[in-house]
């Protein structure tokens, strides 16, 4: 395996039918941009049934229908929360954790060794994080983690940390599932490298166009200019696409 090895993100999906939920960090490839990307799929009717909706510089999930709504307690959780000068994106509520722990001079590592996997066994879903760091310059660093079962029975949990500068147009993307399967197999090695345009409408064509077309559920995109501090954003709902 080449670790530097380059792909788009189309590339890393196209054909695959079932991802998880994927995050994405990295540098626009014109240098300007901080670009922060996050997706969910489901199989069954219970992890379909969710939107994503802004509240603020936040992002959160809720229920489609709550008619619907089985058990909330892995499904409907903050995405991607701001604080300070960091963004924190992760696949549970664990962006809580480490948005709390930041709030109390903490760090990004410390409130993930408190957190495990999800207690969804047989499949053990690994909690997948990253977090950007603009420490008050026009440039930044970012991290990533996965938090997953050390064995197949969930008596363990293994926890991964993975640290970058930013590399223009150049990014990571870490998802919680290799492919389908029964157990879905876990995420393994560390997380892929993809090309970042600097156009965010060509990105997140790019993602939404290329995850499976059955088990795709949302999709936010977000693109922030370092130099003119302004964002851009991108929010598909695959509910709201079929009303």
């Amino acid at each position: 395996m080449n670790v530097y090895e380059m792909k788009t993100i189309g590339q890393r999906i196209a054909g695959n039918p079932y991802v998880g939920r994927g995050i994405i960090i990295g540098c626009s490839d014109d240098a300007k941009k901080a670009v922060t990307a996050y997706f969910i799929m489901g199989r069954s009717e219970n992890s379909r049934n969710r939107v994503f909706v802004e509240q603020g510089k936040d992002l959160m999930i809720k229920p489609f229908d709550e008619s619907k709504v089985e058990d909330p307690s892995l499904i409907i959780y903050y995405p991607i929360r701001v604080n300070g000068d960091k963004l924190i994106v992760t696949n549970g509520d664990q962006t809580d954790t480490v948005n709390d722990f930041l709030n109390q001079g903490g760090t990004f590592e410390e409130a993930l060794r408190t957190r495990e996997f999800e207690p969804d066994g047989p499949n053990w879903t690994p909690r997948i994080s990253g977090m950007i760091d603009f420490g008050g310059a026009d440039s930044f660093t970012y991290k990533m983690s996965i938090l997953k079962s050390s064995d197949p029975d969930g008596t363990a949990c293994s926890r991964y940390f993975f640290e970058y500068p930013a590399l223009t147009g150049v990014g990571h993307f870490i998802h919680t599932y290799v492919t389908d399967g029964s157990p879905i197999p876990t995420f393994l090695g560390e997380p892929e490298r993809i090309s970042i345009p600097s156009d965010i409408d060509e990105f997140t064509e790019d993602i939404w166009n290329n995850l499976n077309q059955d088990n795709k559920v949302s999709l936010y995109v977000r693109y922030y200019d370092m130099f003119t501090d302004t964002v851009e954003n991108r929010l598909i709902n695959k509910h709201e696409l079929e009303d």
